[in-house]
């Protein structure tokens, strides 16, 4: 059977998951905080046919290799910074820079996330922070975020590092409560778990609160404010007709490959 066969099916194969991706990041484009995502590929074994010797002793200057196509390797979030959209929502927050908000799935489990349009749900008669799936929001002290008394969202202020303050009739009190903002090592190494939600792995590192880390650059927080996707839709159709055209030829590479074939059966005749 002919290599090319194989090897361009390969193509194949891998363009047909770059179209996967790209069109997955396009049918993200509206997404709040989400990342685009692109694939990395690296080739396959090579048959060597003839090994580069010395050629004073009857030997070639050069090696005979073939290759046997194309893998993909890995996908990679680009963690760029999103467009920031003004929503004048007092609920709305967007980080700058490379932190992650803490989010308790159920279970108990913790997942980080650039998402921040949040909203209040009443939690045995307290308010508690809450993503849009009513997911608790996580605070510096490890717990969610729970404001007590008779507390109006429209009246609470968050600074820059994450700090909550309540406007009482003018008077600006100080409700104790601060976003719990990760960082990560090796942001790459993060595990997309949906819901624009990240999970760590083994890859990414132990989360680093920067709360406690004064080594860390710090993120900034923009009440009122959403990050948007950070997919370039122009970007994207470009890499889609790249991939489409890569699809078609080896495609074509296949097809060609079959009309040899057929010649050589015929050979016979």
């Amino acid at each position: 059977m002919m290599r090319s066969l194989w090897t361009a099916a390969s193509g194949m194969k891998t363009q047909q998951l770059t179209v996967d991706t790209i069109a997955n990041n396009l049918a993200n484009v509206n997404t709040i905080g989400f990342k685009k995502e692109r694939l990395e590929f690296k080739s396959l074994l090579y048959e060597t046919m003839q090994t580069a010797s010395d050629v004073t002793q009857g030997g070639q200057p050069v090696n005979l290799q073939v290759g046997h196509g194309v893998r993909a390797a890995g996908s990679v979030k680009t963690f760029s910074q999103g467009n920031l959209e003004r929503t004048e929502a007092p609920l709305d927050f967007a980080i700058t820079g490379g932190g992650f908000f803490e989010i308790q799935v159920p279970g108990g489990e913790i997942q980080f996330s650039k998402d921040g349009a949040f909203k209040m749900s009443i939690n045995d008669g307290e308010l508690m922070l809450t993503d849009t799936n009513g997911y608790p929001v996580i605070g510096t002290d490890g717990g969610p975020m729970v404001f007590e008394g008779t507390v109006l969202p429209d009246n609470i202020f968050v600074d820059e590092l994450g700090n909550f303050s309540y406007n009482d009739d003018g008077n600006t009190v100080d409700l104790g409560i601060q976003f719990q903002i990760v960082q990560f090592q090796n942001v790459a190494g993060l595990k997309s778990a949906g819901n624009t939600f990240y999970s760590q792995t083994a890859a990414s590192g132990e989360p680093i609160a920067e709360a406690d880390n004064g080594d860390l650059d710090p993120s900034q927080i923009i009440q009122g404010t959403l990050e948007s996707s950070n997919v370039q839709a122009v970007e994207e159709m470009v890499k889609m007709i790249i991939a489409q055209r890569a699809y078609e030829l080896s495609s074509k590479a296949i097809q060609t490959s079959d009309d040899m074939l057929g010649m050589a059966n015929n050979l016979k005749r």
